[in-house]
């Protein structure tokens, strides 16, 4: 049995492990970050899920910032978020003029089975404030999915690790009243951070390391190198 399917949980993490999950607007084009606002962003961690879902989409950037810089330094769990969320977030919040401890380092050796996010030219690696950044379906992708023939989406690695995600018709997520909307996110979020926890010995080995020492720049936003304030993930 992998340790994917297990039914125990690893032992606790050297660090705390926090999943993040962002959901953005449909009614658009909720794939492009120039057009689609994010309307709810939800972080799991060992206390439950907290939901960002704010009208004003500024002030739930700014509030998702400020919890993220209250909690305890860990590694922020993503699914896909190296080409998707963090990207998106950051793009969100430079179109504001919101101020994130968000830092990207575009990657182009990071692999992805789509085109970059529109406005983009890869993926990248990450830290959030005090936080180290792991993509979890990266980890996934390159074992369990392929031996197993599965889809990689969070969804199926979850449902296959004995997990029950919440699933709507993600084109239709405007449709969704609030309570529902919340249920979601903090779901894919609850899933994201428990499928690292499953495989923490090897989820530890993935997390982002800085590649270079420069700075970098792109045209939507300033990307920034990591450096020694990234918590230092102990390797045995």
């Amino acid at each position: 049995m992998s340790d994917a399917t297990r039914p125990a949980r690893s032992p606790d993490p050297d660090l705390p492990v926090y999943g993040l999950d962002i959901e953005t607007d449909t009614r658009i084009d909720g794939l492009d970050p120039s057009v689609g606002r994010i309307v709810a962003v939800a972080v799991a961690s060992a206390d439950g899920e907290r939901v960002f879902d704010e009208s004003d989409e500024a002030l739930l950037l700014d509030r998702l910032d400020w919890h993220l810089a209250a909690l305890e330094p860990g590694v922020l769990a993503t699914w896909n978020g190296a080409g998707f969320d963090l990207p998106y977030l950051a793009d969100r919040a430079h179109l504001l003029g919101v101020g994130l401890g968000l830092a990207l380092q575009l990657d182009r050796t990071i692999p992805g089975r789509s085109a970059p996010l529109h406005g983009h030219a890869g993926r990248y690696r990450a830290r959030w404030h005090h936080h180290a950044h792991v993509d979890a379906y990266r980890l996934y992708r390159s074992d369990v999915a392929p031996a197993l023939g599965v889809s990689c989406s969070l969804k199926s690695i979850a449902r296959l690790a004995g997990l029950a995600p919440i699933e709507v018709d993600c084109a239709h997520l405007h449709d969704l009243d609030a309570a529902a909307c919340r249920a979601y996110v903090g779901s894919d979020a609850r899933c994201t951070r428990e499928l690292v926890l499953r495989r923490w010995p090897t989820a530890r080995l993935a997390v982002d390391r800085p590649l270079e020492t420069r700075v970098l720049h792109t045209p939507v936003l300033d990307v920034l190198t990591l450096d020694a304030r990234v918590p230092a993930v102990p390797v045995r």
